[in-house]
């Protein structure tokens, strides 16, 4: 188990932890909440050895195996499978000492060398591996693509998916789902729940916490608090203790004011002199019970809309997708990813936005946000239309090197110039007062904002939002980096805004408070969503369970390319079902026949010869696992496996070069 006993632990001058205490059993999961800077991170770091604490008594497992998210951003050209492979520390480490093995020519380590091998599950590594990649979202055909052709975000993925590959005793998750999409945060969710060693988690996701935690550690004043239960539990028992707490403190304050007239009535009479000190040291002694001082929870409103168009936009048979990129050569096609939309955006409407991972989200809200062109049909957008837009990256609208007060000096400029000034104050002593309301007061109203954590950036681009006045909110994914009450906060601002709402998150928490309506961006196109956010998290589980048997069948090969049927369709130059067509048709195919006999041959062989292969390669594993197999037979054995899966992997690579070519001799 892990105990810490009066641990004080200091980072620089500020005290993390002061004589704090709390035990976590094995196999529990374990949520860590307590608000932005109360040292959630810290604790972690002194679990994993990177701090030490400074007083006090803190111990963990010398031999439990350690496994987190290394919080660096990969930058490798190895493949997507490979890099996560390598999170695997015992089967790299095994694999090192095979290599020792051979080369020392040692048979009893050779023989004890393949065996950590085999038990260290190096057989499906690279299954394991691609599961975890694709049920975090990947495609496919993104298997084998190098990790520096991905974005930050996913990198960050498969940095998450590394540490699941790593075995491990004690699972340390520092808001896994930030980089996640709801189909791979529902996934995730899956997976933790079977996980079977200890686990600490922090997030401010209070449904995931909810799903995959047990036990809640709160840190607050520098003391950590355990509580039985998940974070609605652990909510409902910190409120009672609260509203005790304020009962006690309510009663304690009676008290100390009837004393403290007694003292200011009696303090200057000699008879009542003796009466009147007794109560002062009465009420030294009295142990303060600290006033429960609301914590500084963020609060925010948006103001009423100036207009409510209605319909605030109606899309008419339009095509969302990228245009192509520069560089392209003359004639290349945009690339379309959402088809013929026909849908009304109405005065009122709270729509969530659904869809798996790659469908066309964010797509469908960057368009509506004007930050991309319909590829084609039309967007017609009502009269005095004001869209607030919150970027999933919320870079996309900050400048690194500005503060806050020259982004708000700079948005009033723009909307000055586009025309669309309202009553919103614009002199720099209401600028400054504006985000003094969103908690940028004093210095950080002159910090740059590139110094600034996560949750402060999306503060920074709410704020902005809000001094628009928009009638139509555009929310992709704004919970992420975001606290538990600065989510409150936007749920409850959400819920009292006047205008219209598209979201995107996920956040289910957010989506269950905030929409009542959801739209379903699925197969090119959108439609409404019948169900509720649990019958949409069947649905991604299913949809997730298929795509991995689609992968598992296809064995990692690419589909045949999409041009074929128009290339067939090209080369036909009399009419269908005509004596003429049937009888060249008949000709073709007995060409395709002999062309293809000596590849179709040669596959038959290579299937024989994979199927000899795998029998054998099964036994070998069986014999393995004998115990009273003597090192020399093992190492043999292990040297044969080796060879075996060498001469697998070279069969299949010809299958599939094989099958090509007869697609190809078929068109």
């Amino acid at each position: 188990m892990i105990t810490l006993k009066n641990v004080v632990l200091r980072r620089g001058a500020k005290v993390i932890l002061d004589s704090a205490s709390v035990t976590l059993n094995p196999g529990e999961n374990v949520g860590l909440v307590g608000r932005n800077g109360a040292g959630k991170s810290s604790l972690f770091a002194m679990l994993n050895g990177t701090l030490h604490e400074d007083g006090g008594e803190f111990y963990i497992p010398a031999q439990w195996r350690m496994a987190q998210v290394a919080q660096d951003m990969p930058e490798t050209e190895q493949s997507a499978t490979d890099y996560v492979i390598e999170g695997d520390v015992v089967l790299m480490a095994a694999q090192a000492e095979v290599a020792a093995a051979e080369a020392s020519g040692d048979g009893d380590r050779m023989a004890h060398a393949y065996m950590e091998l085999y038990d260290s599950g190096a057989h499906d590594s690279q299954a394991r591996a691609q599961a975890l990649i694709l049920g975090l979202g990947f495609k496919v055909s993104e298997l084998d693509n190098p990790v520096n052709s991905f974005s930050g975000g996913w990198r960050m993925r498969l940095q998450l998916a590394r540490a699941l590959m790593c075995p491990s005793d004690l699972l340390l998750l520092d808001e896994p789902t930030n980089h996640l999409d709801l189909d791979a945060l529902v996934w995730l969710e899956a997976w933790l729940k079977r996980y079977q060693g200890t686990m600490l988690v922090i997030s401010h996701d209070r449904e995931f916490l909810d799903a995959v935690t047990d036990v809640t550690v709160h840190i607050e004043s520098a003391k950590l608090t355990r509580y039985g239960g998940n974070y609605s539990k652990f909510e409902d028992l910190r409120s009672e203790q609260m509203a005790l707490q304020q009962t006690a403190f309510s009663k304690q304050q009676d008290k100390i004011a009837h004393l403290q007239k007694f003292i200011a009535r009696f303090k200057a009479k000699a008879s009542k002199a003796k009466q009147a000190q007794s109560r002062v040291k009465a009420l030294d002694r009295m142990e303060k019970i600290a006033p429960l001082l609301a914590e500084a929870d963020f609060t925010f409103e948006f103001k009423e809309p100036a207009n409510l168009p209605n319909p605030m936009l109606s899309m008419q048979n339009a095509y969302f997708g990228y245009p192509p990129l520069e560089g392209s050569p003359d004639g290349t096609p945009p690339t379309v990813i959402v088809r013929n939309v026909s849908k009304s955006v109405l005065a009122g409407q709270r729509i969530g936005i659904l869809g798996a991972n790659g469908q066309g989200k964010s797509t469908l809200v960057k368009t509506v946000a004007r930050a991309l062109t319909p590829i084609e049909g039309e967007m017609i957008e009502g009269k005095g239309l004001n869209i607030g837009y919150f970027a999933q990256q919320e870079l996309d609208v900050l400048r690194p090197a500005d503060n806050p007060l020259e982004h708000m000096i700079r948005l009033v400029k723009e909307v000055t110039a586009a025309g669309k000034m309202g009553s919103q104050p614009t002199r720099e002593q209401d600028l400054r007062s504006f985000l003094g309301n969103f908690n940028f007061g004093g210095d950080m109203v002159k910090q740059a904002v590139g110094s600034m954590s996560g949750g402060e950036k999306a503060r920074l681009v709410l704020c902005m939002i809000v001094w628009q006045r928009p009638n139509l909110l555009l929310l992709d994914e704004p919970t992420n980096h975001l606290d538990l009450a600065t989510r409150e906060a936007l749920s409850m601002a959400l819920n009292e805004f006047e205008g219209t709402v598209m979201l995107v998150s996920h956040d289910r928490a957010l989506l269950r408070a905030v929409c009542d309506e959801f739209w379903m961006v699925s197969q090119g196109g959108v439609a409404p969503f019948d169900g509720d956010l649990d019958d949409y998290q069947k649905y991604l589980l299913d949809h997730a369970k298929r795509q991995r048997e689609e992968a598992k069948k296809a064995g990692g090969a690419a589909p045949a390319p999409a041009v074929k049927t128009a290339a067939v369709e090209e080369k036909k130059t009399v009419p269908r079902d005509t004596p003429e067509q049937r009888k060249l048709d008949a000709q073709r195919r007995q060409q395709q026949s002999e062309a293809t006999k000596p590849l179709r041959k040669e596959i038959e062989k290579i299937d024989l010869r994979m199927k000899a292969l795998t029998a054998e390669r099964d036994s070998l594993q069986a014999l393995l696992t004998t115990t009273t197999t003597a090192s020399t037979e093992i190492a043999q054995t292990g040297k044969r496996l080796k060879a075996i899966e060498g001469e697998i992997d070279m069969l299949e690579e010809r299958w599939l070069e094989l099958t090509e070519q007869i697609d190809t001799a078929a068109v």
